[in-house]
């Protein structure tokens, strides 16, 4: 399991041995899973083979979007939704709901634009007065972007859920890392156990947090979020790899 910004590139530039990296593990099944619910898995296809990276299968990418729109088609059938965050979760839930700002049986809180005041307003009289159950796409209180090669910090899904789980006093159901949800969606794609699989990705509190809860096997490979020497945060311990980068993981 790799995650992506930050572990294979940076906004549309790949990180140095990335693509090296993948070459080497071609033949060993593998999976990209992502808490960015952004883009569409086929847009990430495309951005990934327009940086020099031979175009993954779609369904090799599993993002917390697409990850939330399957997992709510499981509870219920042509469900009904209100949503809030970029076209790309949207695109994900329409394929499997009804959007319905009305009636809707999920509110759901991705990330990028959409947040207003009446959409708060929208969502919280949804949540209050028609029952619905609030979902949040990923729980990353911030999110790393690069904007004209400079590295800025935006809202993630954690912070931009917060103001509708404070004014219904409801408590979201999450999807993405370090939750289980989206690594059991990945178990079941690869068609492996957690003891044999291993989890690449470059945030201990997201990623690797809730692999280890899972039972898969680690590797922290900083070239993200941790740089190297950066002391990893208290209750992640027991690393199977630590490591500055994805080449020096090759050479472990």
């Amino acid at each position: 399991m790799l995650d992506m910004d930050g572990v294979l590139f940076h906004g549309m530039n790949p990180i140095t041995g990335a693509k090296e990296f993948l070459d080497k593990i071609k033949e060993i099944p593998h999976i990209f899973i992502t808490n960015n619910p952004i883009l569409l898995p086929e847009v990430i296809a495309d951005k990934m083979e327009n940086m020099g990276f031979n175009r993954p299968k779609v369904d090799q990418i599993l993002t917390s979007g697409e990850a939330t729109a399957i997992w709510l088609s499981h509870q219920k059938k042509n469900f009904r939704y209100f949503a809030v965050g970029a076209e790309g979760l949207h695109q994900s839930l329409q394929k499997y709901g009804i959007e319905d700002n009305e009636n809707a049986d999920y509110v759901v809180i991705g990330e990028g634009e959409g947040i207003s005041y009446e959409a708060i307003t929208t969502g919280v009289n949804l949540l209050l007065n028609k029952h619905a159950e609030l979902i949040s796409t990923n729980p990353d209180s911030s999110v790393d972007a690069f904007h004209h090669g400079k590295r800025i910090v935006l809202p993630g899904g954690g912070a931009l859920v917060a103001p509708f789980s404070k004014a219904s006093g409801k408590k979201p159901t999450t999807i993405g890392k370090p939750f289980p949800l989206l690594y059991q969606m990945a178990l079941e794609i690869l068609g492996h156990s957690a003891e044999k699989c291993l989890m690449i990705g470059d945030r201990p509190d997201t990623d690797i947090l809730g692999a280890q809860k899972m039972g898969i096997q680690t590797a922290l490979v900083r070239t993200g979020r941790f740089q190297p020497g950066e002391k990893l945060p208290k209750e992640i311990h027991n690393l199977n790899w630590d490591v500055g980068s994805l080449h020096e993981l090759l050479e472990t």
